[in-house]
């Protein structure tokens, strides 16, 4: 039985497996020929591999980057990294974390089938680090066994419900359909990005939509412009650096600028494999997907990891990280002037939450609301993790913490609850949620039913 589970908690932890078998699922049930069927789950399975590994690209490029800030700056702090914190965290709590994320997916696939939210998560990375933070927090509130597991699965299903839900009537404007959802942990920040936009941004004027003098025209492939830009960021934080601490720590030898402009290469290799990957998902998981959508879950949309909108506003996904990251900056300077705990801006989720955050603003708000909507971003994703330390018991006093807003709603709804009331009052506040859900999708029934209202 135990391996039994590993192997779905290693389906279910790998998204390149589980969305390929999700199109797999799909194609079977719209009885296509076993070689679509093949086709179909083989590409989808590529097309994530594809993706992941360009992001892992972009992070190897980003690390040095966050070596380089520090040493620059003369600064030490907290760093806010999901895959470090969830890592200390799988220790101690890796059992309960498999077993919520697991009774989560399937809490996930019966809210989708008999409520008005229509959403498949299918981001298993982000699923497995939810799964670790309500598994710390409902332990350190009490929970144990049993109760732990169900009604963490229960949270963490409602959670991968609601996400995508906040933020799908802004994925419209960015893709122009309705066809698919985003799944990734912070949704609640991009929703907020995206607000900012619709009121303070100029829809008419998009980043994409940028002058270029004939001169300069190759500056409107997305490649060419990323790794210039890149690499004058890169160089300058090098000059301030050093070249002494670049070559003897970081670069193996390598002088340091050309170190500099290696990497800011490599980031722009990486962001290209993401696109290239995200357009070959697309092209196949949402004809597959419509066979889970009309047999399985009617009207179900899967929700998909953050570099799925990125090929949507590529000028956009740039705007957004540097914004997001001198939102980050100004913050710390923040932290500094009033001896707070100091989170320093983390490079990567500056990067995917910044950049996506900066593709919702434009899809609003344009150039302006690509700019406020990913500066206001990176400001919530510094504080938030500094409310969000406290709730996690001793994982709280750890170098590191979970980044992204999502986290920092679920965490501080479950530790603000278990602070006031303990298990009990956590309990209420889940049945709670999951009411309020069950009473929206009765009004929409209401209103959707013209008879229900003579």
């Amino acid at each position: 039985m135990k391996d039994f589970l590993n192997v779905l908690i290693g389906i279910a932890s790998t998204p390149a497996l589980l969305v390929a078998l999700i199109a797999v699922i799909g194609l079977i049930l719209q009885k296509k020929s076993v070689s679509n069927i093949l086709l179909g789950g083989i590409k989808t399975f590529v097309g994530f591999l594809v993706l992941t590994g360009g992001a892992g690209i972009v992070q190897n490029s980003l690390t040095p980057f966050g070596e380089m800030f520090k040493h620059a700056f003369s600064v030490q702090g907290v760093v806010p990294n999901n895959e470090a914190i969830v890592a200390l965290a799988l220790t101690k709590y890796g059992t309960p974390t498999a077993l919520i994320m697991l009774v989560g997916m399937i809490v996930n696939i019966f809210i989708a089938r008999f409520t008005r939210f229509k959403y498949i998560y299918l981001t298993g990375h982000a699923t497995l680090y939810m799964s670790c933070m309500i598994a710390v927090i409902m332990t350190v509130s009490g929970f144990t066994s049993v109760p732990l597991i169900l009604l963490g699965g229960l949270m963490l299903g409602m959670a991968n419900a609601l996400s995508p839900a906040i933020v799908q009537p802004f994925m419209k404007n960015v893709t122009g359909t309705d066809e698919v959802a985003l799944g990734h942990t912070g949704n609640f920040g991009y929703m907020i990005s995206a607000v900012i936009g619709k009121f303070f941004g100029n829809k008419s004027h998009s980043t994409e939509d940028l002058k270029v003098p004939k001169g300069l025209s190759f500056l409107r492939d997305s490649t060419v412009a990323i790794t210039l830009t890149m690499g004058v960021i890169y160089i300058i934080l090098a000059i301030f650096t050093g070249q002494g601490y670049i070559e003897a720590k970081l670069s193996g030898g390598t002088n340091f600028i050309i170190y500099s402009i290696q990497m800011a290469g490599t980031f722009a290799a990486g962001v290209f494999v993401i696109l290239s990957g995200v357009r070959l998902i697309l092209g196949e998981i949402i004809p597959a997907f419509k066979g889970i959508s009309e047999k399985l879950v009617p009207n179900s949309k899967p929700a998909l990891d953050c570099p799925i909108v990125f090929p949507y506003a590529p000028n956009a996904v740039l705007v957004g990280f540097f914004s997001s990251f001198i939102g980050g900056i100004v913050s710390m300077f923040i932290m500094i002037a009033f001896h707070t705990i100091i989170v320093l801006p983390g490079v990567v989720p500056h990067f995917f939450c910044g950049a996506t955050a900066g593709v919702f603003g434009n899809a609003t708000g344009g150039r302006r609301g690509a700019i406020l909507g990913s500066f206001i971003h990176g400001i919530v994703i510094s504080f938030m993790p500094i409310a969000l330390m406290p709730v996690l018991g001793n994982l709280g006093f750890e170098n590191s913490t979970f980044s992204d807003t999502d986290y920092g709603v679920v965490g501080l709804f479950l530790g603000g609850l278990g602070g006031l009331g303990g298990a009990v009052l956590i309990t209420t506040g889940i049945f709670a949620v999951l009411a309020i859900m069950l009473i929206l999708t009765v009004f929409k029934k209401k209103n959707a039913d013209p008879a229900a209202n003579k």
